[in-house]
């Protein structure tokens, strides 16, 4: 992996046609670095984008990038909130929603030398866009919200005909499915199955001799090739299967047709200098190998969709991920959080007033996540509402998911007011420890949230004071109390079939101080051996 300027942006369909746009931009005016929202200190943006962000640059494209037969695509990974793009004044996409990538072929708009490129943004923080914990007046749970661009801007050089528009991977314990969209035939190359396939169908199975299974001890990808009359593109792909088998009298998740157990964490994805995005792209990897260490196999990606770098480094490190949808709405503290905590947690999410404007936004960036995720192997399972967080018809949306993307489990409702259709019971505990009770007969039983204690390290921290429970003093208070969580709440919960826990939380986050880690990620505020250990001894017991 290299920095924003280096790292290809889309790792599942590479081509050698990459030219990042992330310099001299301007943000209503002033300088702005990109591809950090104006809010995060490494955007070196200065006071309040405001609800309109123009941004602006000028590009010239390098001698011999766009030749005779090609077409200039211009990529935008992700801007909140709605976005109108032009080139040279002329309009060439516009875009709603905050957290999926769009393109634009901008061929036709380019001058000789140089180009003029404005992103105009608008960004209400509206509730029936998808905004995940963004807050106006960011508190507690709730963190600071980002506006405009906050991913990679970049330029490839496409084929006029016969370019692969998508491509899909989706491989089992037996072989791969392969959607490849593009114009005539197609010839794959997988070099370490030794096989070479051609074929003119938009579909292709492929049996794959040997299978090397992927998992979290061995996460092996497959190098995949696919060449046109007029261009290769590259990619990869893993063999490994999700699913579902009785273990000691009780349904639990299973990998590659055996039972596992995820010890999991709650990773919001925020970072203190650069808030939806890190430094670099490498920050990932550290963030993924530091959960390893403490001996955790799986992460819940909490209602925020992140860049491929991200998934990227997930399935080659062979971390598991549980992906939440981003959530839309208002947020009410009495009836969504007081009311769920002392146990009212039943709730109709038929019949709800939902807006129209809000159910189309949501419903669009669910079925754009499935789509943008499922070539990724680390990504084995979706949430659709967290906590009653604008969740309606959860039922009808499970059966939805279940038709686009069968290969993983869903949680329809994490937390409480679940309904009647889903893979999974999930459970929140806070504040306190209780071995949880069987999950209804056909689903799995999943302790989706807990711990979240808090321990402040002065020098490391916001002065922040949120955390659930009495707050720790020192590295082996807190590593004692967590340690009582797994000895009184999830070791004896096996029995009933627990099949994963989240712990609360990977990191500290602005005003959190329930992380593992604290914000700038430089001290681990627990015993590392000690949570390993527990770890490992949840998973032998559950074996």
């Amino acid at each position: 992996m290299g920095d924003w300027n280096t790292e290809y942006p889309r790792p599942l369909l590479r081509r050698e046609s990459f030219l990042p746009l992330h310099d001299h931009w301007t943000l209503n005016g002033a300088p702005v670095a990109l591809p950090w929202p104006p809010e995060a200190e490494l955007s070196g943006f200065r006071g309040s984008p405001g609800d309109v962000l123009d941004y602006r640059c000028l590009f010239t494209l390098p001698e011999g990038f766009l030749t005779e037969g090609k077409r200039l695509i211009l990529h935008l990974g992700a801007v909140d909130e709605t976005t109108r793009v032009c080139v040279n004044g002329v309009e060439a996409a516009y875009h709603e929603g905050g957290y999926l990538p769009f393109e634009a072929d901008i061929t036709a708009l380019l001058r000789s030398g140089e180009n003029e490129l404005t992103v105009l943004a608008l960004d209400g923080l509206s509730p029936d866009f998808p905004h995940g914990k963004q807050c106006r007046s960011p508190h507690g749970m709730w963190y600071t919200p980002v506006s405009g661009i906050w991913q990679p801007v970049w330029l490839e050089a496409v084929p006029e005909r016969n370019a692969v528009r998508s491509l899909r991977a989706r491989g089992d314990t037996r072989g791969l499915t392969l959607e490849v969209e593009t114009e005539g035939a197609y010839t794959v190359t997988i070099p370490a199955a030794g096989i070479r396939a051609t074929s003119d169908r938009p579909e292709l199975r492929l049996d794959i001799p040997s299978p090397r299974l992927w998992s979290p001890e061995d996460p092996f990808l497959y190098d995949l090739t696919v060449e046109t009359a007029s261009e290769t593109v590259y990619s990869y792909f893993a063999l490994r299967e999700i699913g579902f088998c009785e273990h000691r009298g009780h349904t639990v998740l299973a990998l590659n047709g055996k039972p596992i157990f995820l010890c999991a964490v709650l990773d919001q994805g925020y970072f203190e200098d650069g808030l939806f995005l890190p430094e670099e792209p490498e920050e990932y990897e550290r963030d993924i190998l530091r959960m390893k260490e403490l001996g955790f196999n799986a992460l819940r990606k909490h209602v925020k969709l992140e860049p491929e770098a991200f998934y990227h480094a997930c399935d080659r490190l062979g971390m598991l991920v549980i992906q939440d949808m981003v959530s839309s709405g208002e947020y009410s503290f009495l009836r969504d959080t007081f009311l769920p905590t002392v146990g009212l947690r039943h709730r109709r999410d038929t019949g709800r007033r939902v807006p129209e404007r809000r159910r189309r936004l949501y419903e669009d960036g669910v079925s754009g996540t499935l789509g943008r995720l499922v070539s990724h192997p680390c990504v084995i399972g979706y949430t659709l509402f967290n906590e009653g967080w604008g969740q309606y018809e959860s039922d009808r949306l499970y059966r939805q998911v279940k038709a686009l993307d069968p290969s993983r489990f869903v949680i329809s409702a994490s937390g409480w007011f679940e309904q009647k259709e889903s893979d999974a019971r999930s459970e929140h505990v806070y504040f306190r420890s209780k071995v949880l009770g069987p999950a209804p007969e056909g689903r799995v039983l999943i302790l989706s949230e807990c711990g979240g204690f808090g321990r402040s390290v002065p020098g490391h921290d916001r002065g922040g004071r949120y955390g659930y429970g009495k707050r720790q003093d020192s590295a082996e208070a807190l590593t004692a109390k967590i340690v009582s969580l797994y000895r009184d709440m999830i070791l004896p919960s096996l029995k009933n079939g627990l099949t994963a826990f989240v712990y609360t939380q990977l990191s500290d986050v602005e005003s959190e101080i329930n992380g593992l880690y604290t914000y700038d990620r430089q001290v681990c505020k627990v015993d590392k051996e000690v949570i390993r250990q527990m770890n490992r001894e949840v998973r032998q017991a559950f074996e």
